[in-house]
């Protein structure tokens, strides 16, 4: 554990997005104990959280992973686990590093087990903090919720753009939709910053042309992908083609997602909402919060969706410029939400 972050030059410019996430989002209380979970990349961030932390009053353990296992990490070490089962309310800001997913998953678990209110910022950047997380997420909420209530009443969704997208998507009732919107409750774990509602997919078919960005470890890699959009062909659910000029990127997706049986399967589809981003900045954290759709294939997130199947890894993908229906009734229009 870092004992204190105080040796840490402040950037004023982090300021506004760390009050965001401290006091609306989190709305944390001078009585509520909080684990900051960091990294080396991440130490400025994880500084302005901490002054925003003790601006509130709240006590608060700091955590540097490199300080206690060499990265990537294969498991996320016991010490942090064990302080965040005692804390209320949790903060993950880190940079990811390939094949690290079964150590964030062991956080979120830790989070949902002890209904933490824990606020998960992975591949936050300095840009990130300037731009999606100086939102108003009270806004972002509203619409989340009326996002949020068309969707749940509908059957399909149907999703088209200029790219060539043109994908259908069917839902099955046993199926939860969930809002993560920036406001944080502890029934479930959020991403900062927040903005879409998603659930598992009964099945998904067509061409999704991802003109945005790739995510996990691939997106720092590949960023923006605009001029070298990735092509992906779904039938029945599952991934069947993957066409890019981009061969580096085409080969590598590819392979992640023929890791287990289930990892070229549609796990997620999901509507962003966050008003506040306006277009790509070649970051998952951020560019998933898009107004549009994106989806992620692998895992379903079962113990939230009540998807019954898994996977061992999650891809989202993430197109622009959508036109979305629901059960024919137009939701957005190159982009943006009609109501």
């Amino acid at each position: 554990m870092i004992s204190t972050l105080s040796g840490i030059a402040l950037d004023p410019e982090l300021t506004q997005g760390a009050r965001n996430a401290v006091r609306v989002c989190l709305r944390i209380q001078p009585h509520e104990k909080v684990t900051l979970i960091s990294d080396i990349a991440s130490r400025s961030i994880a500084a302005s959280l901490a002054h925003e932390l003790e601006a509130v009053g709240a006590p608060y353990h700091v955590w540097e992973l490199e300080q206690l296992a060499p990265r990537p990490l294969k498991t996320t070490p016991q010490e942090i686990l064990d302080d965040l089962a005692t804390s209320q309310v949790s903060i993950f800001a880190i940079m990811t590093q390939p094949h690290e997913l079964q150590s964030r998953r062991q956080i979120t678990e830790v989070a949902m087990r002890h209904k933490i209110r824990h606020a998960h910022m992975v591949n936050i950047t300095r840009q990130i903090m300037m731009v999606g997380m100086r939102a108003d997420f009270l806004e972002v909420d509203r619409i989340s919720s009326r996002v949020l209530e068309i969707v749940n009443a509908g059957q399909t969704i149907r999703v088209k753009s200029s790219a060539g997208t043109d994908m259908t998507a069917r839902f099955n009732p046993d199926f939860k939709w969930l809002k993560t919107s920036g406001i944080i409750r502890p029934e479930t774990w959020g991403n900062l910053p927040g903005g879409e509602v998603f659930t598992a997919p009964h099945r998904v078919d067509g061409t999704l042309v991802v003109d945005g960005v790739v995510g996990d470890y691939l997106c720092s890699k590949y960023g923006d992908l605009r001029h070298e959009p990735l092509t992906l062909r779904i039938s029945g659910n599952r991934l069947v083609e993957a066409q890019s000029k981009n061969h580096a990127l085409e080969e590598e997706f590819w392979r992640y997602t023929h890791t287990d049986p289930n990892s070229d399967r549609v796990g997620e589809f999901a509507v962003g909402t966050n008003v506040g981003v306006r277009g790509v900045i070649g970051n998952i954290l951020q560019d998933e919060k898009i107004p549009g759709v994106h989806i992620a294939f692998g895992d379903p997130l079962g113990a939230y969706t009540g998807a019954t199947w898994n996977s061992t890894t999650h891809i989202d993908v993430v197109g622009t410029r959508f036109d979305v229906w629901v059960d024919g009734a137009p939701l957005m229009r190159d982009g943006e939400f009609v109501f």
